[in-house]
């Protein structure tokens, strides 16, 4: 394999894994649980803040459809930097809520999702190579490749 292949195949992995991981986060929260009963286990806690009960709800459905969505979108590579950008702003939101409630001693699911999700973003684009992006909207590239 060459230095190209490598490197696509590794921002490959980095994005599916991520992707992986957020999916099944969404897919449970919205099938599994489904979203009222999530609300009522793990989000009635922040009524008791100063947060308005319309943004905690709020929250709730789009911490567990953006996971879902922009997880698969970053499986299959479509749109994936606006997924990227998405799924920053949930991890964002999700550790300000358990910080909120309770402090943040536990990072075990945050800090492996960010260090992902950043290299991800630092990750030139054009080692990106197998991705629906760049069949779908990129003819020059896909032609000449």
């Amino acid at each position: 394999m060459n230095d190209k292949t490598s490197r696509a195949a590794a921002v490959l992995f980095a994005r599916v894994l991520l992707g992986l991981i957020f999916v099944m986060q969404g897919y449970g929260k919205i099938f599994t649980f489904t979203v009222i009963k999530l609300y009522g286990t793990f989000f009635k806690d922040f009524e008791k803040t100063f947060l308005p009960k319309w943004l905690i709800w709020g929250t709730a459905y789009y911490t567990s459809y953006v996971e879902l969505i922009c997880g698969f979108l970053l499986i299959i590579g479509l749109f994936r930097r606006y997924a990227l950008y998405f799924l920053a702003l949930d991890l964002l939101i999700v550790s300000f809520g358990h910080g909120l409630l309770e402090p943040i001693w536990d990072l075990q699911h945050v800090i492996p999702r960010a260090i992902l999700l950043v290299g991800i973003l630092l990750m030139p684009g054009e080692w990106d190579r197998w991705n629906a992006d760049r069949f779908l909207f990129d003819t020059k590239s896909v032609k000449t490749s």
